[in-house]
């Protein structure tokens, strides 16, 4: 099967000058095959994070990646993004965003038991689900590792694609797999990794992918 493949932003990871390397890391990965870039800039203030979501649709501009932005459905309509994501403890009801959305508008959302993932895939709204964290992460600390028996449970609890977040790296990629994950998403896989090597990194995804195994 073809992965699902999602880039988290982080501009944090990038330094002081930040903009130029985060936009160049936006159009490689989505020139690479990711197929959705979700803008996760929590402490970025609307017009900002407008500004930043337009270069980011320009970036993929040509490509098959859609831009989804995190929990700002006022942004995300404003700039014409394909879509947003809607955090676990979000108030926003992706039924009632369905209704106000134009066609075609991506509704993602973050879930971290089986229970959450059947209370919000009831009505049809919700387009994708992100589950974790499945590893421990620097991006979650504190946050106890789930595994990937968890990620199992929730993949099969629903015809939803649910995407594995945590720790995720290309090499762990078939684990994720053969636990039923539709895919991926990650912040520190592409934004530790050199730009030249998001190619190589999809395509390591995309392969273990292709040919899963049963979980043990």
């Amino acid at each position: 099967m073809t992965p699902v493949i999602c880039l988290i932003t982080d501009r944090h990871r990038l330094g002081e000058a930040w903009e130029p390397a985060f936009i160049q890391r936006v159009r490689a990965a989505a020139r690479a095959g990711v197929h959705l870039i979700q803008v996760r800039e929590r402490d970025l203030a609307g017009g900002a994070l407008a500004r930043l979501t337009e270069q980011c649709l320009d970036a993929v501009r040509g490509t098959r990646a859609r831009v989804v932005v995190n929990d700002r459905l006022d942004v995300a309509l404003a700039v014409s993004a394909h879509g947003m994501h809607l955090r676990g403890d979000s108030m926003g009801d992706a039924a009632r965003i369905k209704r106000i959305a134009p066609p075609g508008f991506l509704i993602g959302r973050s879930v971290h038991s089986v229970e959450e993932a059947l209370a919000v895939t009831g009505n049809g709204a919700v387009d994708y689900l992100v589950f974790g964290s499945v590893f421990e992460t620097r991006s979650k600390p504190g946050r106890e590792a789930a595994g990937l028996h968890a990620l199992d449970a929730v993949s099969t609890s629903t015809t939803v694609p649910v995407l594995a977040v945590g720790g995720i790296s290309a090499s762990r990629a078939g684990a994720v797999a053969r636990a039923g994950a539709s895919g991926i998403a990650a912040i520190g896989l592409f934004a530790d990794a050199p730009v030249e090597a998001m190619q190589g990194i999809v395509a390591q995804i995309t392969s273990a992918f292709d040919t899963p195994e049963p979980l043990p």
